[in-house]
């Protein structure tokens, strides 16, 4: 008893040290904006270059943490799932930045000869980052890369399963980069971070979480922009190759054994294609996956979700679902919290999976007659952050384009779209807003500050009281040009 009471003080008081040192970071963050409100090209880029090059060199040492995090990750997936495409993300941003910066003309009206407009994009200030465990590395320097580009100083907050990744960028980047610059925060509660009053807040995570973000961030008017998932479908048309189609399915659907916010939720498939498709896939993750224990394939991150997902089958199954294992005679294995690649057929809306977000390797099936069936189902259920369609078709992905609404779409492939850096990334609705990733993460962390310079003879003086035959004189010429 007195051993629990002392544990829980300890915690207590870890908290509010925990608390402390966030605010205190936040105040230096702020202190250093006021002293140097905006960072140059050279010295952004020379922050970008650092964060670069961290991560070419400690990359085994950052694949092997996010493994012992996860308690099995593959370090393949690692590589090229995270460390690349954050990599290739600082070069990029790196080398486009002196064109993002540039202020920009824009058209002046003709009733102000001599005048000029221009929009100059300035940093924000502080921007809080709140990242998830799923993507620990990739969604922590996706955000921050687009905000330092901006010329914002940055506070980063990781999920409680990533605290081992979190301690050691905590310790590269401190050796680099000073604190009031880059802050990486080990063990403070969400709670306390997303309460601080930041000019910018970005959070990846589910919607529910979203809303308690949002509606923390609203306590101080800090715009926020939330990356929160949802249940993406994947299409599949009559006139596309199924083995094509299921191998690039299944392939992403079992990337970090599902546990991604971008993976296909759920499949939609012609009635008389269903057989087929299911051939195809065994095939598929047979010949990916040679068996469940390969280092090849991730467990699952904790035995809550490794519960849920083994309760998402079983509900299935006592409503009249089909699972469909992928593998020959693997079932799932506790001790590595593994769960074999599994279709689901004959599914019902009632059953849990067609609920909310899977997250793991689990793949509802349902079938159409008319491509309209697809549309009125995806458009009666919240937006979702992606679809994907496979059909070469062009009739049919117009109709799909312009009658359906998501974060994203990936054509003939899924989730691929995320590693265009010239392509923006964001949900809409209850997948999210906002957005970043090349120029557009740039703006969505900058002010774009609007600048206009009065004429040395100002047409302005036509109108100053008193108001007589001048001004009518002029307001009516104001109204004929009105189309310029």
């Amino acid at each position: 008893m007195l051993k629990a009471c002392g544990d829980i003080m300890s915690g207590a008081s870890n908290n509010k040290a925990m608390k402390e040192r966030a605010l205190e970071i936040f105040q230096r963050q702020k202190a250093a904006g006021r002293r140097q409100p905006f960072l140059s090209l050279k010295e952004r880029r020379r922050t970008l270059w650092k964060l670069e090059n961290l991560l070419l060199q400690n990359q085994d040492a950052i694949a092997h943490a996010i493994r012992r995090d996860f308690g099995h990750r593959s370090v393949h997936e690692t590589r090229l799932l995270e460390i690349f495409p954050a990599v290739s993300g600082l070069s990029d941003a790196r080398r486009r930045l002196r064109k993002w910066m540039k202020p920009r003309r824009r058209h002046v009206s003709l009733l102000f000869p001599g005048a000029a407009n221009r929009v100059i994009p300035q940093p924000k200030g502080v921007v809080g980052i709140v990242s998830p465990w799923n993507y620990p590395l990739l969604l922590v320097l996706g955000p921050l890369t687009c905000a330092l580009a901006a010329g914002n100083r940055c506070m980063v907050k990781m999920a409680a399963h990533s605290q081992g990744l979190c301690r050691l960028l905590r310790d590269l980047i401190g050796r680099e980069i000073a604190e009031d610059l880059i802050a990486i925060l080990p063990d403070v509660p969400g709670s306390d971070f997303t309460a601080l009053p930041f000019d910018h807040l970005v959070f990846t995570g589910s919607p529910a979480s979203g809303k308690t973000v949002m509606a923390a961030a609203a306590r101080h008017l800090t715009p926020v922009t939330l990356e929160l998932g949802g249940k993406s479908p994947a299409i599949i048309l009559d006139d596309f190759d199924l083995k094509k189609a299921a191998q690039r399915i299944l392939y992403f659907k079992c990337c970090n054994a599902g546990q991604t916010c971008l993976a296909p939720d759920y499949l939609f498939l012609p009635e008389d294609r269903l057989q087929t498709f299911t051939a195809a896939a065994r095939e598929v993750v047979e010949r990916l996956y040679a068996e469940l224990e390969t280092d090849d394939y991730t467990g699952i991150i904790s035995e809550a979700a490794f519960s849920r997902l083994r309760g998402l089958l079983e509900d299935a199954r006592e409503k009249g679902g089909r699972p469909i294992g992928l593998l020959p005679d693997a079932a799932p294995d506790e001790k590595q919290r593994k769960i074999p690649p599994t279709l689901v057929l004959d599914v019902t809306e009632d059953m849990q999976l067609m609920q909310s977000e899977i997250f793991g390797p689990i793949l509802p099936v349902k079938t159409f007659r008319e491509l309209d069936e697809v549309m009125d189902y995806i458009n009666a259920r919240p937006h979702p952050l992606a679809i994907y369609m496979f059909t070469n078709h062009k009739p049919s992905r117009r109709r799909l384009l312009y009658n359906t609404l998501s974060g994203g779409v990936c054509i003939n492939d899924c989730a691929v779209h995320v590693a265009q850096h010239d392509l923006p990334f964001g949900g809409v609705g209850n997948s999210g807003m906002g957005q970043y990733h090349g120029r557009e993460g740039f703006l969505e962390f900058s002010k774009l500050r609007p600048v206009f310079r009065q004429a040395p003879l100002a047409s302005t003086a036509f109108v100053y009281p008193p108001y007589g035959r001048r001004f009518d004189r002029f307001f009516t010429l104001m109204t004929r040009l009105r189309r310029w």
